[in-house]
């Protein structure tokens, strides 16, 4: 059988990390290539599919209809290439992920599911980081982030993983004496668990129940997800929280407080330097997680 004639792979890399990074700057930069040699290889890649894959004007370079097409057509096979290339490899030592994670994302999430990435790319591995302060540690010690935001860093590649409910969450006896109904005057007897680092859902759930003006007995504090849904089931009070995290708590000692449905301010979201999704391991994470059921 005749193999096929190729394109110039140097052409073709050249071709997608000035996609990938937006910026023919950055790709060259990326490729420790100057600018017009990067513009070369990439000229060397229309003239052999024969197609104007770029518009350029002065030092910007963007994506033609035909362009957008090839990428969309060539951008999965160039990852398959990649991956069977992996695979034969004995060469090739393991891919390194430095992720920061929130505890409950990681133990309810994504944990359950990373037994699925590690059987596709068996060299990748990731070291796992739960500290505070995740998105501002992105491209210092972290390679990349999953946290929960309002809207990250706009100088960060960003991807949303979810829009969520905030609901209140208690234990089945707390919400047995309290009833299905509370008034203002109940609720402000008991004390109401809040993480530091998500106090709007507590300002958005008060704002949709008309309790604006609520003054419970006390306010807790938390930086764990996963203590704050434990504090809620030891009765220890009502824990506002996205009703996602009590779904997949599957905690026979919990309950909603009430049926109504608030949305939340705070999003997941996956976040990365926008030129780190040329670093294989950030590349490959990323793109199975932005199709992983999560």
């Amino acid at each position: 059988m005749a193999i096929r004639r190729l394109p110039p792979l140097r052409a073709l890399e050249a071709f997608m990390r000035t996609v990938r990074l937006g910026s023919a700057r950055a790709a060259a930069d990326e490729l420790s290539l100057s600018p017009s040699a990067l513009s070369r290889r990439i000229a060397n890649l229309e003239e052999f599919v024969g197609k104007k894959l770029f518009t350029r004007a002065r030092q910007a370079m963007q994506l033609t209809d035909e362009g957008h097409a090839f990428y969309e057509a060539v951008a999965p096979q160039f990852e398959a290439l990649a991956r069977a290339v992996e695979s034969q490899s004995d060469n090739l030592s393991l891919l390194r992920l430095h992720l920061g994670v929130l505890p409950l994302f990681g133990s309810q999430r994504l944990f359950p599911k990373l037994g699925q990435l590690r059987q596709l790319h068996p060299l990748l591995h990731i070291d796992i980081d739960t500290g505070p302060h995740l998105e501002d540690r992105v491209g210092d010690t972290l390679d990349a982030a999953i946290i929960l935001s309002r809207g990250p860093d706009r100088s960060l590649h960003a991807v949303r993983l979810d829009e969520n409910k905030v609901h209140a969450i208690v234990s089945r006896d707390l919400s047995d004496k309290l009833g299905a109904e509370p008034d203002m005057k109940a609720l402000e007897k008991q004390t109401f668990l809040i993480h530091n680092e998500l106090p709007e859902s507590y300002e958005a759930w008060k704002q949709e129940m008309g309790m604006r003006d609520l003054d419970p007995a006390a306010i807790d504090h938390y930086d764990s997800g996963q203590l704050m849904l434990e504090a809620a089931a030891q009765g220890l009070g009502i824990a506002i929280m996205h009703d996602d995290h009590l779904k997949r708590a599957s905690d026979n000692r919990l309950t909603e407080l009430f049926e109504a449905e608030v949305d939340s301010p705070y999003s997941y979201w996956f976040v990365c330097k926008p030129t780190a999704l040329e670093e294989r391991p950030v590349r490959l994470f990323h793109d199975w997680l932005v199709q992983a059921d999560l």
